[in-house]
């Protein structure tokens, strides 16, 4: 069995609820940790960051992602 690579498995479940989120949340943040979604959707990326410290330490990966409808693309050059 593959072992999945780092925050894999947060984007494949930001992926599954995109589209019910981007209803009525679009612009702000949501914060995963593996499966787990924590409670309630964040303005600011700094609000998101700091719940998912609280909720799953600073020793823990978790994903901090703003939900829009199509995804920006950066280009750095």
């Amino acid at each position: 069995m593959a072992t999945a690579t780092p925050l894999e498995t947060e984007l494949q479940v930001f992926e599954e609820h995109r589209q019910e989120w981007v209803q009525s949340h679009v612009g702000k943040f949501v914060v995963i940790q593996d499966r787990t979604v924590v409670r309630g959707f964040f303005d600011e990326f700094e609000e998101a960051f700091k719940a998912g410290i609280r909720q799953f330490g600073p020793g823990r990966d978790f994903l901090v992602k703003q939900i829009w409808k199509t995804q920006p693309v950066y280009f750095v050059v």
